[in-house]
């Protein structure tokens, strides 16, 4: 019974930073465009084409 004076006030404290944590990242402009990043991974970066194609040349 005594853990449970020690778990509830950390159980609290812990959700209470996830919140924080939450409304920080939304007024940061976190989740302002959560399209884009998916989206790009699918094309192909002309400058990374370039460096590659020198150090695989002998």
């Amino acid at each position: 019974m005594n853990i449970l004076y020690f778990l509830v006030p950390l159980a609290l404290l812990l959700a209470g930073v996830g919140v924080w944590a939450f409304i920080w990242s939304v007024k940061n402009g976190q989740f302002e465009d959560v399209e884009t990043p998916g989206i790009r991974m699918l094309f192909d970066d002309e400058d990374e084409e370039q460096s590659t194609s020198g150090r695989n040349a002998p």
